[in-house]
């Protein structure tokens, strides 16, 4: 792991990413104490259909007057008010 001060982050910043493109960390430090990490840049993945398929099971009575009244007692308080 590579420490540097801001100062030389700044001037040498093309270099420090190249660094971290070849698989070093980098820690940019300000006054002796570490603030910033260079890290690769890893896009956001997205779901994909299906992920969950097989995984999740759903009860057939799921939506039965019976379970709709045991969800409205948990969100209602004694008095009939709402949490």
């Amino acid at each position: 792991m590579k420490y540097v001060n801001t100062h030389e982050a700044k001037t040498q910043l093309s270099k420090l990413i190249a660094a971290v493109k070849a698989g070093e960390e980098v820690v940019i430090c300000q006054a002796g104490k570490p603030v910033a990490r260079l890290a690769p840049y890893e896009p956001a993945r997205k779901p994909r259909l299906g992920t969950f398929k097989g995984k999740i099971r759903i009860d057939p009575d799921w939506d039965s007057d019976e379970t709709n009244a045991e969800i409205a007692a948990l969100m209602m308080g004694e008095d009939g008010e709402e949490r």
